[in-house]
């Protein structure tokens, strides 16, 4: 079974990733003045996207769960690895919630920030993808 939700969870994962990669990009574009004509189109796309990936959000912590549920020592023996990525998650978790509040801000109509902060926004996913991957299939220490 273990192997199951394990794979279910990197399924997931995936589903996550793929919002929090693609909900920053609209926002790149939204902060654009002169794609003032798509701005309803994009408010659109982002409650909706936003929707779908915390779903994948909240499958994907669940499934983390049950996996902690089976492996729970992980959390007692000196497994740093674990410690770092359960850390890096919260941060994912965080930049999550930030992507909702940005959503609203720009919902409203009151983004003040422009396209480039944006991109820069839009780099954290990955980099977070890349050192919780790497955590996960090579447990460094």
């Amino acid at each position: 079974m273990y192997i199951w939700i394990k794979a279910l969870h990197i399924i997931f994962m995936v589903t996550w990733f793929a919002g929090l990669f693609y909900l920053p990009r609209l926002y790149v574009y939204h902060a654009m003045p002169e794609n003032r004509g798509s701005f309803e189109l994009f408010k659109v796309m982002e409650r909706r996207l936003f929707a779908l990936m915390t779903m994948g959000a909240v499958i994907t912590l669940l499934l983390g769960l049950a996996l902690l549920t089976i492996n729970w020592q992980y959390l007692l023996v000196a497994t740093h690895w674990f410690h770092l990525k359960l850390l890096l998650v919260t941060a994912l978790a965080a930049y999550h919630y930030a992507c909702y509040k940005l959503m609203v801000t720009f919902r409203h109509d009151a983004n003040t920030r422009g396209h480039t902060w944006y991109r820069w926004f839009n780099e954290a996913p990955s980099v977070l993808l890349i050192v919780i991957v790497l955590l996960a299939a090579v447990k460094p220490f």
